[in-house]
């Protein structure tokens, strides 16, 4: 904390070296008829400013560098986003010519990876979704809303724990960045959620692939890039108050946020609330699966000459049930005294033993300093992840990790020269884990990281080609520890190194059709559960044992896409092949079985084998009339453990989605009313590993419908879904309540997921000036 302090003071005192301001002005107009278009949103990401269009369709940006090349995104609904690099030195009025477009943009601004850029021009599989899209798909959490894009699953422990899946690939091999900042908290369970306000999310982006070269370790699968929203525009105050509620499991969440923008000071400030009871399944609730959220997140800011510093501060609270009762014979739920559980009871939104207390505390300084000579983009970050697991009662924890993460990113990028854009970077954190309470199931440790890159993009006028190289160093180091008086775990020391590379070429044939493809190579080093677990914890229900001799994951991966864009088609075509060497993951040997409490548990040990993951992700979305849209997509992902020829565990089944929508334009003040009918394909998984049971296809309909109205000349905007209208009864092949996963003792035992689900949201974005 003292040294974001000190950075922060060294940011105010770096003017003398930096650029000089002025201001930008321009107009947006209808390419067709040149008529004005007042509300169009012109935005520059790498300057996190933004300003809309008054009623003659000008604007004018204030206190922006005076020399540069940046990307600037105009947004107008209705209409063909445009991406534009200017050249601020020119010092010329800006004329835009904005195209209609029926269909939805696929034109966007990808930030997360090394350099800011439209997506045609950036080799990394991107997909993005804004604020719109992520409230007008209920979800229970934020995971939950990204799980529908092709490529992307989710490891789900009832309705309140997700864990992202990317081409088959989770744990501590998807990256997620808040911000900037790697989020740090003990990715590696199985029941261990993403301590994220959903609510908070302005746009996420997923990457689609390894991207170690720019993260490191932890980025072999790819990476969940959470962008809150933008500060306001100058001299405005802006917000949202979101509500929502689902039938299902009595989910209710709400959130508020406000921010400002005086002079270049920006602030925000926003609260959330969330609250679920059990889920309903057919054949009844699921005992103690609900869950109650609290977060609070505030920012200020400076946007001055030297650039910009923001300083993010949030809380994160969140208590999760973990299912542990018997069914009778009626199939009813008991507690211990052997009394069935009431609706009541399975509607109460207070909590059954046990349960976890998640607590996620974080401060990050993001800053962007302009130079002469080009950029630096710096984040330092602090991280305190606390998770419970209350078991015998309501204060003293059975299991209590308490996880601090010291972390620092530092990117510097060179004004472009003949089409070359260098960039080169510095990374490093520091952790420290303690356990503080009595039952151990990893040893108290510590760890260091230091990462160096160097990358380069070449660009021409209808092709970019990039290269980069990376080094690493991971050291962990783990103490001696007795539980109960015997000897718990050995000390060690493991320090993994190693280098990895990339490369990148995109194609423009047309300016509908465009093609991408990558080649690299990327690693992940084992985490603390895989080199020293011992032991058993609520949610889990099998005994799993580390090993200390483990190697570093090395993957040695390719894809490509072919995209197609005009104003009523969208189509893509991609795949991949991911070749990893020591793949890492558990698996019970020779049925090895261990006594615990009187309860026999499966022992499942860490090892290695070599592993291949390969796959196809289709798109297709036609939009042949304004009123008519229609879209389609498929993934299918093979994991094949070349050791054994087998499949691998926990690969996700293949999932065609298909959606008609209609979008009817009305005269009475609606806008954006859409009539949804989409379906849910899941097809069975049968390529299974030893211990893994198949899971059958099934087919889900949803419907949705939204509108936006005005209340008092702000947009209200109201969504009504129903998931799984016709309350199937299904088991998602990744779930932790599947037969043969639940229990590992009996393979019939399962919970399906969750049946029928009426939503309700409303959506309140508001500006005062």
């Amino acid at each position: 904390m003292k040294s974001i302090i000190l950075y922060l003071l060294l940011l105010l005192s770096v003017s003398s070296a930096s650029a000089k301001l002025v201001s930008l002005e321009g107009k947006v107009i209808d390419g067709q008829t040149n008529e004005s278009l007042p509300g169009a949103l012109i935005t520059i990401p790498d300057l996190k400013v933004s300003v809309v269009t008054n009623g003659s369709g000008q604007f004018e940006f204030k206190n922006i560098p005076e020399k540069g090349k940046f990307l600037v995104e105009i947004r107008y609904i209705g209409y063909r986003t445009q991406i534009e690099t200017i050249d601020f030195s020119l010092k010329t009025p800006l004329l835009f010519k904005l195209f209609p477009s029926i269909i939805e943009a696929k034109e966007i601004v990808i930030t997360g990876t090394a350099f800011s850029s439209d997506n045609r021009k950036n080799s990394t599989s991107v997909s993005s979704l804004n604020k719109d899209q992520l409230i007008n798909r209920p979800s229970s959490n934020l995971i939950d809303a990204l799980a529908k894009i092709p490529g992307v699953s989710q490891v789900t422990t009832g309705a309140g724990i997700s864990k992202p899946v990317i081409r088959g690939l989770s744990y501590n091999r998807v990256l997620t960045l808040v911000d900037g900042v790697k989020q740090e908290g003990q990715q590696w369970g199985d029941e261990h959620g993403m301590e994220v306000d959903q609510y908070s999310a302005e746009r996420v982006e997923i990457l689609r692939g390894a991207a170690s070269l720019l993260y490191g370790s932890d980025a072999l699968g790819g990476v969940i890039n959470v962008l809150d929203a933008l500060p306001s525009p100058e001299g405005q105050i802006r917000g949202e108050l979101l509500s929502s509620y689902q039938s299902n499991n009595g989910l209710s969440g709400s959130s508020a946020m406000l921010q400002g923008n005086s002079n270049g000071f920006v602030w925000r400030a926003r609260g959330s609330v969330k609250s679920a009871y059990s889920y309903n399944a057919p054949g009844g609730r699921i005992a103690n699966t609900g869950f109650n959220e609290t977060n609070f997140s505030g920012q200020v800011g400076l946007h001055k000459k030297w650039g910009y510093a923001h300083l993010n501060l949030s809380s994160f609270k969140n208590n999760i049930g973990l299912p542990d009762f018997s069914r009778n014979a009626d199939g009813k739920f008991e507690d211990e005294d052997g009394e069935v559980l009431s609706d009541k009871q399975l509607k109460d939104r207070t909590l059954f033993l046990p349960f976890q207390d998640i607590r996620h505390y974080k401060v990050a300084l993001n800053s962007h300093l302009l130079f002469e000579s080009g950029r630096l983009r710096t984040t330092l970050a602090y991280q305190n992840n606390q998770r419970r697991e209350l078991e015998d009662d309501r204060i003293n924890p059975s299991l209590f990790f308490d996880l601090k993460t010291y972390s620092s990113d530092f990117k510097y990028y060179f004004n472009e020269n003949n089409g070359w854009e260098p960039v080169i970077g510095l990374s490093g954190s520091l952790q420290d884990n303690k356990n503080r309470a009595e039952e151990l199931l990893i040893p108290d440790y510590n760890s260091s990281e230091v990462g160096l890159f160097a990358y380069a993009k070449k660009s021409w006028n209808s092709s970019t080609f990039n290269v980069g190289a990376r080094f690493d160093n991971r050291s962990i180091t783990a103490e001696e520890m007795s539980e109960d008086g015997s000897p718990k775990f050995n000390n060690f020391t493991n320090n993994f190194s190693n280098l990895s590379g990339a490369l990148g070429f995109t194609k423009e044939f047309t300016d509908h059709f465009n093609f991408k493809a990558n080649l690299g190579s990327a690693f992940r080093s084992p985490n603390i559960a895989e080199l020293s677990s011992d032991g058993v914890h609520e949610g889990t229900f099998r005994y799993e044992v580390g090993n200390n001799n483990l190697n570093p994951e090395n993957s040695y991966y390719g894809d490509f896409a072919f995209e197609f864009n005009n104003n009523v088609l969208s189509a893509s075509i991609g795949a991949f092949n991911n070749h990893i060497n020591n793949y890492i993951y558990n698996r019970q040997l020779n049925n090895e079985s261990i006594i615990i409490d009187s309860e026999t548990l499966p022992v499942y040990r860490f090892v290695q084998d070599n592993a291949n993951l390969s796959g196809v992700e289709l798109g297709f979305t036609l939009h042949p009339a304004e009123l008519i849209h229609f879209e389609n997509s498929f993934s299918y992902t093979k994991g094949v453990n070349r050791a054994t020829s087998k499949a691998l565990p926990f690969i996700p089944a293949a999932v065609l989605r298909n959606e008609i929508r209609l979008e009817p334009q009305f005269k009475n003040g609606l806008k954006g009313t859409y009539f949804s009918l989409a379906l849910d394909n899941v097809f069975n998984q049968k390529r299974i590993d030893v211990f893994e049971t198949a899971t059958e296809g099934y087919t889900l309909v949803n419907l949705a419908m939204g509108t936006t109205f005005k209340l008092k000349n702000q947009p209200l905007r109201l969504n009504i879904s129903a998931n799984n209208l016709f309350d199937k009864a299904y088991y998602d092949h990744l779930s932790r309540f599947k037969p043969g996963r639940l229990d590992e003792g009996d393979a019939t035992a399962g919970y399906y997921n969750q049946g029928r689900n009426i939503s309700v949201g409303l959506y309140l974005p508001f500006v005062f000036k």
